[in-house]
């Protein structure tokens, strides 16, 4: 069962690359989103999610379409890594037009997967929001009571194009 639920994240990560390709190959782009790991601005695209929703408002996000694909979200939570996405606080470019999401476990670290369960963070006092840049930041602030996270269980494919010391 596990080895199956493996073979079907590795089918996903292929089917992105080769959306990715023929995109390449007929000249369309995916447009890149800027992020934050480890304290330092990331870009990334976004490509396939689990639910409609996601994928639409990653769609009208960026213009560019996100595909639904259901079986994303039956993947194994140890070939996960995590995305945190701001409901409120710092104004800026993520999805609910609040501060850039962030990652952990980039390229070259423990864990990397472009696979990322969806996190929501949302600031309990609004007026004490500040940009956060890294996950142990999310971490410490969750831990501090500032943050609520819920976890929707959706997974997006979300390859990073540049993380700290390396680029595609």
């Amino acid at each position: 069962m596990k080895r199956n639920l493996i073979v079907t994240a590795l089918i996903a990560v292929i089917i992105a690359g080769f959306v990715l390709g023929a995109r390449y190959l007929f000249g369309a782009v995916v447009p890149p989103v800027d992020g934050f790991t480890e304290g330092e601005r990331i870009r990334f695209i976004h490509t396939e999610a689990s639910e409609p929703q996601v994928a639409d408002l990653l769609t009208k996000m960026k213009g560019s379409p996100v595909i639904v694909v259901p079986e994303l979200a039956r993947m194994p939570k140890e070939i996960l890594a995590n995305v945190y996405v701001f409901k409120n606080g710092v104004k800026g470019n993520g999805p609910f037009e609040f501060q850039p999401d962030i990652f952990d476990n980039p390229p070259g670290t423990k864990g990397y997967s472009p696979l990322r369960a969806l996190n929501l963070v949302t600031w309990k006092n609004e007026a004490a929001a500040r940009e956060l840049r890294s996950a142990a930041e999310v971490r410490k602030a969750i831990d501090a009571g500032d943050l609520v996270v819920e976890q929707p269980g959706v997974v997006v494919n979300m390859p990073l194009l540049t993380w700290p010391g390396g680029n595609r």
